[in-house]
């Protein structure tokens, strides 16, 4: 084989593979985990990506009434200069405590799953292809029900504030507290397909990606 698992490249008998159903396949882990990294992997492989971060991001920035919502529960303080939302500021807030974040939650999620749910209503209307959602709450929102397939992507507490600090600019403070914020890996095991362990480099974390979708496919075809 000319692209063996070790080096760092796509094997090509791997690449663009189109199941003849639809299937949507979640991928989920608490903040830090590395769920992004492994959906970045599924789109080279040939899958579509629906993330749903930028669902949340557009549903805040297109939505003024979400925006007005957000200012009246949490104050001015989320905004910057521009009187644009400061996604920042907001988190610093929303994760400060569980009721800030049960508010933040009841305000955006509504939009954000119904659009959610209407990117995949379409995707299953083409019938062939892979469609992989990359969202840290599934579980949480109970939309593992509507999935073909749950990944889930652990990494150790260390690993994760390690990496919330380096990429994301967190402090200790606030990293430990968007982890809290989130449900335990031993919840979301209960309800996961497949494990992917993320507590190595990057070329060890794509190598246990593209075995597991070698076996997806066997189970697709």
């Amino acid at each position: 084989m000319n692209c063996p698992y070790k080096k760092n490249c796509i094997p090509p008998f791997l690449a663009g593979y189109t199941p003849q159903n639809m299937k949507i396949i979640g991928i989920t882990g608490g903040i830090g985990s590395g769920k992004t990294e492994v959906a970045r992997v599924f789109k080279k492989l040939g899958a579509k990506i629906l993330s749903g971060d930028k669902i949340g991001k557009e549903v805040v920035e297109k939505n003024r009434s979400v925006l007005k919502k957000l200012i009246r529960i949490f104050g001015e303080g989320i905004l910057n200069r521009n009187k644009k939302l400061d996604r920042r500021k907001l988190g610093k807030i929303a994760f400060s405590s569980i009721e800030n974040r049960d508010k933040l939650n009841t305000i955006i999620h509504p939009y954000l799953l119904s659009n959610l749910r209407e990117k995949i209503k379409e995707y299953r209307k083409k019938k062939k292809g892979v469609v992989v959602i990359d969202a840290a709450l599934i579980i949480e929102w109970g939309l593992q029900k509507e999935l073909d397939y749950l990944i889930l992507v652990e990494s150790s507490f260390q690993n994760r504030i390690k990496r919330l600090k380096e990429y994301s600019g967190y402090s200790q403070k606030e990293a430990i507290n968007r982890i809290k914020a989130q449900i335990k890996d031993r919840t979301r095991r209960k309800y996961a397909d497949y494990v992917i362990r993320n507590d190595k480099d990057l070329k060890e974390l794509k190598r246990k990606v593209l075995f597991l979708w070698e076996r997806l496919i066997s189970k697709m075809s």
